[in-house]
């Protein structure tokens, strides 16, 4: 198994499992971390279904990292906006600090390995999307019968 293979299916794992957490148990991050209940569980559970199902696309893309590396690209992104987003919430005094401890291991753990990942499409792929797809589209003529 090569170490993209291992990388993505980790993380999958880890969103899979995280995301259940979340869902399942919505208040207990809270209890963890000794912050304020939220009002609204139902958007924290959201977000735990958002994080489920990035770790399904990081276990699909596991198969072929090169290929489908912007299922890649766009966990990387919420790796680095979900940070600067707390940033912004914690300056403005509408985010605890202690919300500082999801990035930990939602974020900031998954940069440098999904970074190594999309340099290597970098240097052997170019940033190419596949035309290689099993399943090609093919303009068929239908006539009315009659």
């Amino acid at each position: 198994m090569n170490v993209n293979k291992y990388i993505l299916r980790l993380a999958a794992i880890y969103n899979l499992l995280w995301g259940a957490w979340v869902v399942i148990f919505p208040t207990s991050f809270f209890d963890l971390t000794g912050m304020e209940q939220i009002n609204h569980v139902m958007i924290w559970q959201g977000m735990g279904m958002v994080i489920g199902v990035y770790g399904l696309g990081y276990w699909w893309a596991s198969f072929d990292a090169l290929r489908h590396w912007p299922i890649v690209a766009v966990g990387f992104l919420g790796k680095i906006f979900g940070p600067i987003g707390f940033l912004f919430g914690y300056l403005k005094g509408d985010v605890p600090f202690e919300f500082f401890y999801t990035l930990i291991t939602n974020d900031f753990i998954w940069w440098i390995p999904f970074v190594y990942i999309l340099y290597q499409v970098h240097i052997q792929t170019q940033w190419k999307l596949s035309d290689n797809t099993p399943y090609k589209f093919e303009e068929k003529s239908y006539k009315a019968a009659g």
